[in-house]
């Protein structure tokens, strides 16, 4: 082998070298950037005959694993959409307070029966009158906190599908900028796992907001499917959703009813957002916060109702709460009422009411019994109200031998298309006490299930960073190694130099 020959081999080779030092480099820079594959130097060997000429450095590619990362993909939507389902509902389970702590539902209707126990000792006491109109009214001020609470989560989680959505789009963009340069490079033949490492991370971050799948094309190029039933090509100019604000309140539903959608060119598909951050919600919004409302909604209009019906209206009645929906939704006339229920300003005025009662009742077979109010100058020990507060409105039967009316639940909301989870009780402290065991073990189960989910995501994230991600400690072992073939091809170009110049010595 001649001189030249030598010193172009070792040349190339340090030139091979360098190149893979910068991959190596570049790896060890993103170690820990989320969904970052490691990146691999090609070379070939350049031989003619049994003549080695050195090497040819190639382009850089990715080491992927695609199916696990799809894998990944899939459950950082099932995290994101139970994390944001989590963060959803804690404000709205805060208001409910901890059963047997004094602070929820069922504890402000008990005060409230207390409250009558105590004014049958002595239906005369203004003091004992008064404390039951205090304790109606903190139980209507908890009623009212907690459908307020629902309002304000549900109008959290339109915030917040918003804000997913425009980072979603901002995501959308930037993988179809890094498709367009990725499809044009291939079309050259030259290397493109950087870009393809750049838009793995917009589609990391993709994944987080929504249910989406990512279908590679032999160019390059690259197909989001979202849902079940959307796809879109990932190129310029990037598809751009939108979700228009709403201001939400007990009246306002989705869809046509004040709460708009996601529209892609003039097309509602919000129905394939359904995972992901974005997903869980418009999920809280559209229904599980609406359930909530339609159930206290009934609870409230139930106690309202209950308390009337045996001669006593101590609270407003619901006013409002209409629907345009047909059929009528089952609510329709106090939709809503949970946030407005009050104690009557009547009784408020007159607390001596809580006595003698304010409305006459003609009684009915399938309803309570007839009932007259305490007249003006009866007799301050009237007891006949306060009887069938504690033995008919609070408990099971309208009157002897007649079961109560039985709440609705099914048919709730403003759309008449919500259901509870659970079978009519036939108390107001049933109602008040399955109400909140309700919410809560959907707290739980959000909580139970994410700890589960991130567990799994964990595990796929730890097979795709052992197939596709980047170790230090190997990439550390290729440095020195290549540091040792560097030495080794400068040796060879000293030597030649060496060797060049006592020729030269020779021919002087």
């Amino acid at each position: 082998m001649s001189l030249n020959a030598a010193l172009q081999i070792a040349s190339g080779g340090l030139a091979n070298i360098a190149a893979q030092i910068g991959v190596v480099s570049n790896n060890v820079a993103n170690a820990s950037t989320p969904g970052y594959a490691e990146e691999v130097g090609t070379q070939t060997a350049l031989v003619g005959g049994p003549q080695g000429f050195g090497v040819l450095t190639g382009n850089v590619v990715r080491q992927i694993d695609l199916q696990v990362q799809q894998e990944v993909f899939r459950q950082n939507a099932t995290v994101a959409g139970l994390t944001a389902q989590s963060q959803g509902l804690a404000p709205a389970d805060a208001a409910q307070g901890v059963p047997g702590q004094g602070s929820d539902l069922g504890t402000a209707l008990g005060n409230l029966q207390n409250a009558f126990t105590s004014l049958q000792t002595d239906p005369s006491n203004n003091a004992s009158q008064s404390g039951v109109v205090d304790a109606a009214s903190a139980l209507a001020a908890k009623i009212n906190t907690i459908g307020n609470a629902y309002q304000t989560a549900r109008q959290n989680a339109q915030a917040g599908a918003q804000s997913g959505l425009q980072q979603f789009n901002v995501d959308v963009a930037t993988v179809s900028q890094l498709t367009d340069q990725i499809t044009a490079l291939k079309a050259g033949g030259q290397s493109t796992a950087a870009l393809e490492n750049q838009r793995d991370v917009a589609m990391t971050d993709m994944s987080k907001l929504a249910n989406v799948r990512f279908i590679n094309q032999p160019n390059g190029g690259m197909i989001a499917a979202i849902g079940s039933g959307l796809t879109i090509p990932m190129s310029a100019p990037a598809p751009q959703f939108s979700l228009s604000s709403s201001a939400i309140n007990a009246q306002t539903a989705y869809p046509g009813q004040g709460v708009g959608g996601i529209m892609l060119n003039g097309s509602d598909v919000t129905v394939q957002f359904n995972g992901g951050a974005i997903g869980a919600n418009l999920t809280l919004r559209d229904k599980t916060l609406p359930g909530y409302q339609g159930q206290l909604d009934e609870f409230a209009n139930t106690l309202q109702a209950r308390f009337a019906a045996q001669g006593l209206q101590l609270f407003s009645p619901p006013a409002g709460g209409t629907s345009t929906i047909i059929p009528t939704p089952t609510q329709a006339g106090y939709i809503g009422y949970a946030t407005t229920i009050a104690v009557n300003p009547a009784v408020i005025a007159n607390p001596a009411m809580v006595r003698d009662g304010n409305v006459a009742i003609s009684g009915s077979p399938t309803g309570a019994s007839a009932f007259a109010p305490n007249p003006a100058g009866g007799p301050a020990g009237f007891e006949g109200l306060i009887s069938r507060v504690l033995t008919n409105a609070l408990s099971t039967q309208a009157q002897s031998g007649v079961a109560q009316p039985a709440p609705a639940v099914a048919g709730l909301g403003v759309l008449g298309n919500m259901s509870a989870p659970y079978s009519a009780p036939s108390t107001l402290a049933g109602f008040a006490a399955v109400l909140v065991a309700a919410q809560a073990a959907d707290v739980a189960d959000a909580s139970n299930q994410l700890t589960t989910e991130t567990s799994v995501q964990t595990t796929f994230q730890a097979q795709f960073t052992a197939t596709s991600g980047v170790s230090t400690d190997q990439e550390l072992s290729k440095m020195v190694s290549l540091q040792n073939a560097y030495g080794a091809n400068a040796r060879i170009i000293s030597a030649a130099q060496s060797m060049w110049t006592q020729l030269l010595n020779s021919v002087q």
